[in-house]
């Protein structure tokens, strides 16, 4: 057996090899982002804080997802579940006086999409100055769960990002609000490496892309394009519908992969291509953002920090994939590892617009 034939074998069976891990993902289904993130609303009007949290139930595991749904649709049984896991979980202080948790609220979307709004007011000692918040959803949701929150109160508007790593923040509710913040790019670097959807989507293109030069034009203008309709959506220039965006992320995988499948040579200006379907992209990354409501500063700020997040987070898995790439090009069984891989994305872009379309 020649080294060029046990040097085929060998990468054959390492691409069967993360297919299968990639098809049996986190728990065996379909789902394309293991980073789930709750959009909090905290106000504060003097000692009365209350303090409200929109949650994606299909993001979260699936017997909390039931809970709610359940509490939601008015079972008294799994409310009262709810509202004590809302009491225990979310803590404010002001000092070293402790907020007291009062009335909880739990209401569904009327919109049909799966959205979940928990409320809690809480009467706090005296008016923060200093208001310190801290959650622990991520015992329940998971290590990947996230919230970022807007406070309103005196001074301004203030966001913070609260998750497993950094579960309490202190925000000073005198004077002007905060100019920096890094919550945003974190959120934003979360979102593109714990989506798997837009980073198979990368792959694909980047599979067949050709020359270095044409690679660095396919990265080049999906960053366009999806900072384009993150701009856009976020803003609500443009508004498009969760339930048509998702199907079309998983869509674009499957067009793209058949594409490399189809084609013996790297399409040209395979750039447009990226750019197309990088619009797409865009408004599935503004999920993140858009329904916090954020006023024109602080929106614009949110938006430029989780931008550069998710350009950062992009930019570590395309250097870490072009060196491969690179290499692979000189193989003689390069066609073929580049067809096998693309069958299989082709195959979990159709589970997920299956599960997108039917079962979401």
């Amino acid at each position: 057996m020649g080294e060029g034939h046990r040097r085929s074998v060998t990468a054959r069976r390492l691409l069967v090899a993360a297919a299968m891990a990639a098809a049996l993902g986190p728990g065996g289904r379909a789902r394309a982002h293991t980073t789930s993130t709750g959009l909090a609303r905290i106000s504060v009007d003097g000692a009365a804080v209350v303090y409200r949290l929109t949650l994606v139930r299909p993001e979260l595991p699936e017997q909390q997802g039931r809970l709610l749904g359940a509490a939601a649709d008015g079972d008294a049984a799994s409310a009262e579940q709810v509202a004590a896991a809302l009491r225990d979980r979310v803590r404010l202080r002001v000092g070293e006086g402790i907020c007291q948790p009062g009335r909880v609220r739990v209401q569904g979307s009327r919109l049909g999409d799966d959205r979940v709004e928990l409320e809690l007011r809480l009467r706090c000692p005296s008016a923060p100055g200093r208001l310190s918040i801290r959650e622990d959803w991520a015992d329940l949701f998971g290590e990947h769960y996230r919230t970022l929150a807007r406070v309103d109160g005196p001074g301004g508007v203030r966001e913070v990002a609260l998750g497993a790593e950094s579960r309490e923040a202190v925000v000073e509710m005198g004077g002007e609000a905060p100019r920096g913040d890094t919550g945003f790019f974190k959120l934003g670097m979360e979102h593109i490496l714990g989506g798997y959807d837009h980073l198979l989507f990368l792959a694909a293109l980047l599979l067949r892309g050709g020359s270095l030069l044409a690679l660095l034009e396919i990265v080049t203008a999906f960053t366009l394009a999806h900072s384009l309709t993150l701009a856009l959506a976020v803003l609500g220039v443009v508004t498009i519908p969760s339930r048509v965006v998702e199907p079309a992320i998983a869509a674009s995988i499957v067009w793209v992969a058949i594409q490399n499948v189809r084609s013996r040579e790297p399409p040209r200006r395979r750039w447009l291509v990226s750019f197309a379907f990088g619009l797409v992209h865009g408004f599935g990354f503004a999920s993140a953002l858009s329904p916090l409501g954020l006023p024109a500063w602080p929106l614009a700020r949110a938006l430029l920090l989780f931008n550069l997040g998710v350009e950062a987070g992009q930019a570590l898995v395309v250097a870490a994939a072009l060196p491969l790439l690179v290499w692979m090009r000189q193989a003689a069984w390069e066609p073929r590892a580049v067809r096998l891989a693309s069958v299989v994305l082709a195959l979990l872009g159709t589970a997920w617009f299956v599960q997108r379309v039917f079962f979401v």
